[in-house]
């Protein structure tokens, strides 16, 4: 047990169901991987599932948003954050962006090689979404202005020739070989002949002019771009602009995908990133909300009308696990497949001797859980060199391991997230004070129905801790967890602590069954310890107001505790 290195555990079920998905070479759904955090969903795919994905026919792309975070994310040597990303410093849209289409770019690329993407596929599969006349016409004339001047009577095809030619001899050709496989001369002589070698370049040369193509006529409507994003509206047409290359290759990758020859798929961790995403120049595209709509909106479109390569997003925010899919259609627009981790008795037979003695074990299940990642930090510590001289003099016990670790949580993880909280209701106390907010979520009997009747900071940051103890109250109340569709009302998602807590990725709302609750055992004893605190450094006016919050318009949940109204 001394030593011993920590180990990937098989997970046979869910394994095979995203295999089954996988290996299909087109599919009419997406498949959302969803969870609450550290049960270990990127490191399935990472070490169990993306080797075998990349091997025979198959080719996966594997797109992590959150490497834009880079002091959150173990690629720069940092841990993933326990709350939500939405506490982290948002990365900018441009990245993230660009990292997908670098992805979907060398897939295209792939499949070229194979000869299943071809110039004209890239014509044809254009022509169906954009008018492509003055915009070839454009790449045709390049610097030269009039003097490749095009008569009007030529037909679309023609112009689209000659502007892969025109583009052709304006590129780099060691460059071109270079994404083809065919820098080194004495391999291209072996393997392709000179037409062969041709005809790949040419196909390459005609994704080049496809995002040229795209790039300018997105440039015509910058300034539209410009005034939406000044204005905060919302425009279909403009976010699909945005969204228009990365679509057009997942199109062009789903018509090529094969059996047995080319079955590229495209894994998307930690989605939710692009809806925080920041833009930094206002005419280059839309917000990340709007341009994370516009890329899932058709991602299915494609899937229903023509069926798509099969394409995971993995994330652990809890809107992916029930609210997007009513957002976007209906309940089963998306394949769902939801991961809860080990139970503790799952847990106990993985780590139990090999990891843990039974005495730390008993101690563990109760203040802990069976969280993976809970189980992994653990484990680490007791490895650590400090706590290995706490043992050697005597002077440490294993729960002073567990109780260093839950401070850990405490102060690192809760208590910024509880703070982020506060700030989600003091902005719906002034949104509340200047009409914002509608009156059906004020409604009569809402505990959250009297917001100061002034936006002054200090109220609304007493209003806002107030609220927020007599919902974490509420849930204790309720042992921990609150089913959202026992009465069909929802009623528990206009409650702004809910929400707020929900936000900042302390509690989890799973699909199935529907059960809101705190997103592992850990997490939820902080929960106890933070209200016990805050109860504790509160003066006699603060408790007067506490008192009269809970006894007079008190929160009460017990209607929808875990098994009333869940068949």
């Amino acid at each position: 047990m001394v030593n011993k290195p920590w180990r990937i555990i098989p997970r046979p079920l869910l394994e095979t169901v995203l295999n089954n998905h996988a290996h299909h070479h087109r599919v009419p759904q997406p498949l959302i991987l969803h969870g609450p955090r550290g049960v270990g969903k990127t490191t399935l795919i990472l070490e169990r599932l993306l080797g075998e994905w990349n091997q025979g026919p198959h080719l996966t792309g594997y797109v992590d948003f959150a490497e834009s975070i880079k002091d959150h994310h173990p690629q720069f040597n940092h841990s993933f954050p326990w709350a939500s990303w939405a506490n982290c410093p948002p990365p900018t849209l441009s990245d993230c962006t660009t990292r997908l289409e670098s992805c979907l770019e060398s897939m295209a690329h792939r499949g070229v090689q194979l000869g299943a993407i071809t110039s004209h596929q890239v014509f044809s599969t254009l022509c169906k979404w954009h008018s492509l006349n003055n915009s070839l016409r454009r790449v045709i004339q390049g610097s030269k202005g009039s003097n490749n001047a095009v008569s009007d009577k030529v037909s679309g095809s023609v112009l689209w020739d000659r502007a892969v030619f025109a583009l052709s001899a304006r590129c780099d050709g060691e460059e071109i070989d270079g994404v083809l496989g065919l820098s080194d001369t004495k391999k291209k002589k072996k393997s392709l002949s000179l037409e062969e070698a041709s005809y790949y370049r040419e196909a390459v040369v005609a994704l080049k002019l496809a995002k040229e193509v795209i790039q300018l006529q997105h440039s015509w409507r910058a300034n539209a771009i410009a005034h939406l994003n000044r204005t905060g509206g919302v425009s279909r047409s403009l976010a699909n602009s945005c969204t228009d290359w990365p679509c057009l290759l997942l199109e062009l990758l789903s018509q090529a995908a094969e059996i047995d020859h080319f079955q590229p798929k495209l894994v998307i961790n930690n989605i939710e990133v692009l809806k925080n995403a920041i833009v930094l120049d206002e005419s280059s595209s839309v917000s990340g909300s709007m341009y994370h709509d516009s890329l899932i909106w058709r991602i299915i479109a494609l899937g229903a009308n023509e069926r798509c390569l099969p394409l995971v997003l993995v994330t652990s925010d809890s809107y992916y696990s029930y609210r997007a899919y009513m957002d976007f259609g209906f309940p089963d627009i998306f394949i769902s497949r939801e991961i809860f981790g080990w139970n503790p008795q799952e847990a106990k037979l993985h780590m139990v001797t090999d990891y843990f003695s039974h005495s730390e074990w008993l101690i563990i299940a109760e203040v802990l859980g069976p969280n993976p990642r809970h189980l992994f930090e653990l484990y680490a510590l007791k490895q650590g060199n400090y706590y290995q001289k706490l043992v050697d003099n005597k002077d440490g016990t294993f729960e002073d391991i567990v109780d260093s670790y839950l401070a850990y949580l405490q102060i690192t993880v809760v208590n910024p997230a509880m703070e982020r909280a506060l700030g989600f209701l003091q902005k719906f106390a002034v949104d509340a004070h200047r009409g914002k907010i509608s009156k059906d979520r004020l409604r009569f009997g809402a505990p959250w129905r009297h917001p100061p009747p002034t936006g002054e900071p200090t109220l609304c940051t007493d209003w806002a801790k107030v609220q927020l103890m007599d919902f974490v109250q509420s849930f204790v109340n309720t042992e921990f967890g609150v089913n959202y569709l026992a009465d069909c009302s929802l009623e528990i998602f206009d409650d702004p602590s809910a929400v707020a807590l929900v936000e900042v990725g302390l509690l989890y709302a799973q699909r199935d069954p529907s059960i809101i609750r705190p997103i592992s055992r850990a997490i939820q004893r902080c929960l106890v310890r933070w209200l016990v605190q805050e109860r504790l450094k509160m003066g006699f006016r603060e408790s007067l107001q506490y008192l009269w919050q809970r006894i007079i318009r008190g929160r009460s949940y017990r209607h929808l505790m875990l098994q009333v109204g869940y068949k």
